[in-house]
């Protein structure tokens, strides 16, 4: 298994991985498709074995206002033939270490129980417009106590 960074050539695999991941969903690869397009600042690992793109993540900037203030970790997609043994985690837990995020805020909205075991813990601020449930937006890094609702690219309401 490697993980190495996503190349413009292999933007067709991570559309296919997506697909499997998320077969009810064209969502993501939209989502993913069009951040690419109009060349957002976003950092992009896979994870590869036997030749085979089996896990993807991604991170694009968070906002406050105009300003960036992070970055969100949206999507992550493994494999359904390889979920549920780790992959996805070591993906995680890989990208986090990385110069371009190990020293920033990283933002996250999805299960508490899985994400909190990579150090992310649910917010009070900044306010996420998408949570239905408070506790399953969290963050990994620097506690903010302004208030302020966190902004995510143009692309996440248009996918």
């Amino acid at each position: 298994m490697k993980i190495r960074p996503l190349t413009a050539e292999n933007s067709d695999k991570v559309s296919a991985l997506l697909s499997q991941a998320f077969p009810n969903s064209r969502y993501e690869d939209r989502l993913v498709h069009n951040l690419r397009k109009n060349c957002r600042k976003t950092y992009e690992w896979v994870c590869i074995h036997k030749n085979m793109f089996i896990a993807y993540i991604a991170f694009s900037t968070a906002y406050n206002g105009d300003t960036p203030c992070g970055f969100h970790l949206a999507p992550v997609a493994v494999n359904p033939q390889y979920q549920n043994q780790g992959v996805g985690s070591e993906l995680i837990r890989f990208a986090l270490r990385q110069k371009e995020l190990r020293d920033t805020t990283i933002y996250v909205l999805g299960d508490p129980a899985y994400y909190q075991r990579f150090g992310f813990a649910p917010v009070d601020q900044p306010v996420c417009p998408f949570a239905r449930k408070k506790d399953h937006f969290m963050a990994k890094g620097e506690k903010v106590t302004e208030e302020f609702t966190i902004g995510y690219e143009p692309e996440f309401l248009n996918s």
